[in-house]
Parts: structure tokens; C-alpha cells; sequence
């Protein structure tokens, strides 16, 4: 597996992936956690943009920007376009949205690169739970400009289906949009992980097993 079990044992070595019993905003109640907000130092943020940009590489993305949606997208996406240079010679543009046009100095809604017509721009976001974020973002992405949205890159895939329907997040995001979304690893990779002993929590897989049995998604 890689990068990915790298990445597993780095999530739980930075108290992201957490074991135990948590109730979900969906009402759901998971026997796991990620919790993206513990990413807090300089070094742990380096690494993590080093992951995203193995998934780049790995699936062989063409990329020319990377978009991180405000807030959260925003240091991902720089430490990401860092990474995507220093590993690989990739010499990617950063671009994020503001939440309110700016009317003065340069003014705007966006910052960073310019966006042009038939960019391949790479969106960077942490995990997807709804697909909300890409809701706000493509309108405004290409309303811009007449961009190629090459990939999406998301951290963890939890293959769950969503309360109104029997796709996942990341099903509904391409059926909506066409948007093909890359997570650097998936809840299977994260049990397999378990199994073969990469990361503790043996004593959650069955738990596991029976929550994605129950809401994972087709």
C-alpha cells in the first residue's frame, strides 16, 4: 500500500484518526473519528501536503493549479503545491477563493493564480462529508473561467452513503459535476491497515465492519 499506510499511521500519530465511539453530525454513531483540526504544526502540515501530492502523482492527475476553498483548503493547498515541487518538479499554481468579494486594492474574489480557460486545476479539500464545499465552490470556480477540473483530492474516502440517498459524497460530487475525486486513502484502506497490523485498533474491527456494512454506500 505505500503512501497509504504511511499516511494511516500518520493520522494516528497526529491524534486525527481516533477509535472509539462517536456520535456523527448525521446522528450516526461511528467507532471512528477524523478529525482534520489536528493538523496544527508546521511539520505535520508539510507531511500531510507531501500525501497529496503522492496522490497526485500516483493517478497521474494533470495539474496545473491547485484550488483550495476557503477556510480550511487554503494552508492544504499551499502545503500541497510546496510538496507537489519539492518530491516531484511539479510546478503547480495556488489559487483560493474569499468568502466576500473584495471592492478594493485588487479587488476580487479570488487569490492567487489567475484562472484561465482550460486550466487543469486540482481542488484540495480535508474530507468531504456532503459534498457542500464543492456546492459553493464550482459555480464560482467556473464562472471564472472555462477551467478543466482535473480531480478533487480529499484525505479519507469514508464510503458512507448519505442520509437522502444511497450514493456517498464523493459518488453524488461526480454524478453532479463530473468531478473525479482521489482520496489519499479510503475506510477499507484503514481496516486493511488494521488487519495487517500497520496501525493498532483490532479490537474495532468488527464494529467497523458492521457500520460500513450498515451505511456504506454502493
Amino acid at each position: 500500500m505505500g503512501y497509504k499506510n504511511e499516511f494511516i499511521r500518520f493520522m494516528t500519530e497526529c491524534d486525527v484518526l481516533r477509535f472509539g465511539e462517536f456520535t456523527l453530525k448525521s446522528g450516526r454513531k461511528a467507532p471512528y473519528f477524523i478529525n482534520a483540526g489536528n493538523y496544527r504544526t508546521g511539520a505535520q502540515l508539510s507531511k500531510l501536503g507531501g500525501f497529496y501530492a503522492d496522490c497526485i502523482k500516483a493517478n497521474d492527475i494533470p495539474v496545473e493549479c491547485l484550488f483550495g476553498p476557503a477556510y480550511k483548503g487554503i494552508p492544504l493547498a499551499v502545503s500541497a503545491a510546496v510538496q507537489l515541487y519539492e518530491k516531484y518538479g511539479i510546478d503547480a499554481g495556488v489559487c483560493f477563493d474569499r468568502k466576500e468579494v473584495k471592492d478594493h486594492g485588487e479587488g476580487g474574489m479570488f487569490v492567487g493564480q489567475q484562472l484561465s480557460d482550460g486550466m487543469k486545476v486540482v481542488i484540495i479539500e480535508d474530507v468531504m462529508t456532503s459534498g457542500k464545499a464543492v456546492k459553493e465552490v464550482y459555480p464560482k470556480v467556473t464562472g471564472e473561467a472555462k477551467v478543466d477540473i482535473t480531480g478533487m483530492i480529499i484525505t479519507v474516502d469514508r464510503m458512507e452513503k448519505a442520509l437522502d440517498t444511497e450514493l456517498s459524497a464523493v459518488q453524488q460530487v461526480y454524478k453532479d459535476y463530473g468531478i473525479k475525486v482521489f482520496p489519499i486513502v479510503t475506510i477499507k484502506d484503514i481496516i486493511a491497515a488494521i488487519e495487517d497490523g500497520e496501525v493498532k485498533g483490532r479490537e474495532y474491527l468488527d464494529n467497523m465492519r458492521a457500520y460500513l456494512e450498515q451505511y456504506g454506500a454502493n
